[in-house]
């Protein structure tokens, strides 16, 4: 393997991990924002209220898009497997 060969996989590597983490991160930042501009404006100060919410989003995003990540992954996985194999 060469330096353009490891630069590719890499790279392909932080494009796996940002689309399996990029739903979770950013769905849960908004609820985070939307508990936050609610909070403010009812002048209630509770933190379980958004980490609760958040734990709820990330669930939810987990079971609708997991087969979809875990595909993502295995398919990122057969290819670094084929790879070490030729």
């Amino acid at each position: 393997m060469d330096v353009s060969e490891v630069m590719d996989l890499l790279r392909s590597a932080v494009g796996v991990a940002i689309k399996l983490g990029g739903p979770l991160l950013i769905l849960s930042m908004l609820v985070g924002v939307a508990v936050a501009v609610f909070q403010a404006v009812t002048q209630i100060h509770e933190q379980t209220i958004g980490f609760v919410l958040k734990v709820l989003v990330v669930m939810t995003v987990l079971l609708v898009g997991g087969g979809w990540m875990l595909d993502t992954l295995l398919d990122y996985t057969r290819e670094i497997f084929s790879l070490i194999a030729s």
